[in-house]
């Protein structure tokens, strides 16, 4: 369960972004397939046989194979050069890029991930396209860090198949800080 702030202590301009979309249906760029499940898997080293065996997933219960559970983040990531590029259309990340802009305009201009929560409802099949939403779901109150002082910020990431239902929910927490000063005998 997320801690949740007050807001009382969160400027308005920030507290104004809990409940906000930062992405909205996002959709995946390509079908769950069984060529990146197998790139995954020798990747993590993950042996189990349901991921690539018809008869193992068969012998489980399972109709088909089935995606790693930890993969359902990958399938809506988009390619390293959308990432890059200066023209790339990414209105995907309107809302991020608000939030970002109203946090360094309060001096939180360094992020660094803290953590991230999973739940995962149902396993996704070879021909799923998993959707994402995304939503703000707390801006904490200003914390001490060795970092820097900063906000916790918590968003809510839902995943969907094709057929519209819960895949999986992602809690995903930044802290968004205004670096410290290094004291001078760390400086080089």
């Amino acid at each position: 369960m997320t801690e949740r702030s007050s807001h009382e202590d969160v400027p308005a301009d920030l507290a104004s972004f809990v409940g906000r979309p930062l992405r909205s249906h996002i959709v995946s760029q390509d079908c769950v397939n069984v060529a990146m499940i197998r790139h995954w898997v020798e990747a993590m080293g993950d042996d189990n046989p349901v991921h690539l065996d018809r008869r193992a997933a068969n012998a489980t219960g399972r109709t088909d194979i089935v995606a790693p559970a930890t993969m359902v983040q990958a399938w809506t990531m988009v390619g390293y050069r959308a990432t890059v590029s200066p023209d790339a259309d990414r209105p995907d990340l309107a809302g991020a890029t608000a939030l970002g802009e109203c946090l360094a305009a309060h001096g939180y201009t360094a992020v660094v991930a803290t953590n991230s929560e999973f739940e995962f409802f149902r396993e996704v099949n070879p021909g799923d396209r998993v959707t994402l939403d995304e939503v703000v779901e707390d801006i904490s109150a200003e914390r001490t860090t060795r970092l820097g002082a900063g906000r916790f910020v918590t968003s809510l990431k839902t995943y969907r198949g094709h057929d519209g239902h819960g895949v999986a929910q992602q809690r995903w927490r930044t802290l968004r800080y205004n670096p410290a000063a290094k004291p001078h005998s760390e400086e080089r």
